[in-house]
């Protein structure tokens, strides 16, 4: 199927044209269809997947089919993200779709001066793609109303939930409108996600793609059983075997990401951290610097992480093992995209066998152990 078959119109088709996307992934390819009809959408997909697409081409469509006077000014389409890295993402995503339409779209998150953002607001804008706290911000001082709302997007509720964002997408509900379409996208689906879900849908329609299959066929896994101490050898040798590759390395805290920044380029390894304690203004630069090539190694949090979508990015390493198996397949799911091939190594200390026998039940597979020496 191609995205012509699926009825998208011309403008959108020649702006996917110019990004050369020809063939729709499996979650665009069943969620258009939904969207477009105006039906509720549960869609449990990882990153990488699509997804973003999967709803900003409807919905770009649907609101470019208004009239000036049904348009107005107001928001129609609210898109809610747990991240400034992934809302910064998605706004992208939008210019890219948006390109020959007249859809107006802004990004709203906190972290820098809100004047540029109310000014954007003030000019109106159809669709807004915002973080929770900068929203509740923005609406509790009046410049933002949610009155005319068709569209409402949670994306990443898992995540959203490991954040504690749950009480702000609360008080968000009550003030929407009821009469809407709702899109709701989570990795996972533990008890309080599908609480959730029940809550916010309207007799949805359910989109599930595994990520397990993909992981297995694009995804080469290895895993060095190795103590802490001698993890940041490990990983220098690493990196200076492989040196033609973008390369993401995961710490599980803020604290562990700046210390492993410092040894490597202590030993000449250049490379940048990214985590919450960051300025916006320092995460930016370090992910352009990434996407440009001008920096090969990012260290970064989980949270940071999702930011972070590198077409061609040649292997993640698990530095620390997460806090949940769910997070590692989100993790290793940043290589191996669009069609390329990608290594994810793990790193594992005694103290973090248990997380392994986790994540190797829930991808239905043992890691293939690789020796410390080789």
């Amino acid at each position: 199927m191609t995205f012509k078959e699926l009825n998208i119109s011309e403008p959108i088709l020649k702006a996917l044209r110019d990004k050369k996307y020809e063939i729709p992934t499996p979650i665009q390819e069943q969620a258009i269809p939904v969207v477009s009809g105006g039906k509720d959408l549960l869609g449990i997909a990882q990153t990488g997947t699509g997804k973003t697409a999967a709803f900003a081409i409807p919905i770009i469509q649907q609101i470019s089919r208004l009239n000036a006077k049904e348009r107005g000014r107001e928001i129609k389409a609210l898109i809610l993200t747990p991240t400034r890295e992934l809302a910064i993402q998605i706004d992208e995503c939008f210019k890219d779709y948006n390109r020959y339409t007249d859809i107006r779209h802004t990004v709203i998150f906190g972290g820098v001066n809100q004047k540029p953002q109310v000014d954007a607001l003030k000019r109106g804008t159809d669709v807004l793609i915002a973080t929770p706290g900068r929203l509740l911000d923005l609406i509790s001082q009046k410049y933002i109303k949610l009155d005319h709302i068709q569209h409402f997007i949670l994306d990443e509720a898992d995540r959203m939930l490991d954040m504690g964002f749950i009480h702000d997408i609360k008080r968000l509900l009550v003030i929407l409108p009821k009469q809407r379409q709702t899109l709701f996208f989570s990795a996972t689906m533990p008890a309080k996600i599908s609480i959730l879900a029940k809550d916010m849908l309207k007799n949805p329609i359910t989109v599930e793609i595994k990520p397990v299959d993909k992981m297995k066929n694009k995804i080469e896994q290895g895993l060095y059983l190795v103590e802490k101490p001698e993890k940041s050898n490990l990983l220098i040798d690493i990196l200076k075997k492989e040196q033609a590759k973008t390369i993401l390395v995961f710490s599980r805290t803020k604290h562990g990401a700046d210390k492993i920044a410092k040894v490597l380029n202590k030993t000449g390894i250049n490379c940048e951290a990214i985590h919450g304690n960051k300025t916006q203004v320092a995460r930016q630069r370090a992910l352009d610097n990434f996407r440009s090539g001008k920096t090969r190694i990012i260290v970064a949090t989980d949270i940071a992480a999702r930011g972070i979508d590198i077409a061609n990015l040649g292997m993640v390493i698990n530095y620390d093992l997460p806090d949940t198996a769910e997070t590692y397949v989100h993790r290793i799911g940043r290589t191996g995209r669009a069609g390329q091939y990608g290594t994810a190594l793990t790193f594992c200390s005694k103290d973090e066998n248990a997380m392994l026998n986790s994540i190797q039940k829930l991808i239905g597979k043992k890691i293939s152990r690789l020796s410390v020496s080789a």
